[in-house]
């Protein structure tokens, strides 16, 4: 909505990156070394992340059949990080394990959007399904297994990539914008639209963000439908609950927002803190990873209880098209509140 164009006039896109792309706007030009040590990162990242990749660590982790210990590299630590404490902060409803679940619904590697015939018995942790808690042993950056586990961590994935890019940008002001995962520095509040999942033409909100990672989770750009019979077919999206592997329906769309300092953005390089509570270091350290994953959180577990653990302002579209959100959340509203 803001055209912080005349601002950030240098633009860089990196059009595959995760499937959606991304797109750097700066004040100063990014070199052709920057710009090339930046393509590194992500296929790195896809190379040992992506689920639709089949050379991937992840999917080598799928297809073990008795399992195994399998080492990731170090820049992965926070990420793991985020997950234990997204894992606990829901009782289990984020879990990377649910890529099995994704893929009996049809999300899987070729996108085929056919269910299995037996997802209804094997859906979710309540019907037996590996989970992060019980069925992955993690040593740091060290993942171990007893048998093949289909990882996901798409809910914190594309945020966490754009974390890792920012950090290497030296420009003043940037916004790197990964398809509704927004990180801003600027000098001057940028408005954003909040996209009204109904329509994409039109928002629900604005949001004004100077410094910090503005996340969004809607289903509406991701669902498929699935016939039950001639008559009648039910819609399906990739925001599930890992408990019961079903999708969240009460939710239509979320905003997270997580501030951040300025001097955030300075920082090149980043030794991870493996200490227990490490939980403040990332939310300080990697804001968009953390907004990613709490704007899916909020789908399938309650603000409240989110907020016990992360400190962060947040948004939801219910299913009846009421918003609720939290005071400090920075932006317009234009429905009305639940």
């Amino acid at each position: 909505m803001d055209f912080w164009g005349q601002r950030m006039p240098y633009v860089t896109a990196f059009s595959k990156a995760l499937g959606t792309g991304m797109m750097i706007s700066a004040d100063s030009p990014i070199g052709d070394e920057s710009r090339s040590a930046m393509e590194s990162l992500i296929e790195d990242y896809e190379r040992v992340l992506s689920r639709f990749r089949n050379n991937s660590l992840i999917a080598t982790i799928g297809k073990a059949e008795h399992g195994g210990s399998f080492d990731f590299p170090d820049w992965c630590a926070p990420l793991f990080d985020l997950y234990d404490a997204l894992f606990s902060a829901t009782s289990g409803a984020i879990d990377p394990c649910v890529g099995e679940d994704l893929i009996r619904l049809g999300y899987d590697a070729s996108m085929s959007f056919t269910v299995t015939q037996d997802a209804p018995e094997h859906l979710g942790a309540l019907r037996g399904r590996a989970t992060w808690g019980q069925d992955v042993e993690r040593h740091g950056t060290t993942l171990v297994t007893r048998g093949p586990v289909q990882l996901d961590f798409g809910a914190c994935g594309k945020g966490y990539l754009v974390d890792l890019l920012g950090r290497m940008l030296r420009s003043t002001q940037f916004v790197i914008d990964a398809g509704g995962d927004l990180l801003i520095h600027a000098e001057q509040p940028i408005s954003i639209a909040l996209e009204d999942p109904e329509d994409s033409s039109r928002a629900i909100g604005v949001a004004h963000i100077v410094n910090g990672a503005l996340c969004a989770s809607a289903p509406s750009r991701r669902h498929w439908n699935v016939a039950v019979n001639e008559r009648t077919q039910i819609a399906i999206h990739h925001l599930l609950n890992a408990i019961d592997g079903l999708p969240a329906q009460q939710t239509e769309a979320s905003w997270a927002y997580i501030p951040c300092n300025p001097q955030h953005f300075n920082k090149l390089h980043h030794t991870a803190d493996k200490s227990a509570n490490a939980t403040p270091d990332i939310a300080r350290d990697y804001p968009a990873a953390v907004a990613d994953g709490l704007a899916t959180a909020l789908f399938v577990s309650d603000a409240t209880q989110l907020q016990r653990t992360f400190d962060f302002a947040y948004a939801t579209l219910n299913e009846s098209r009421q918003i609720a959100a939290s005071r400090n959340f920075p932006a317009e509203l234009f429905l009305r509140s639940a």
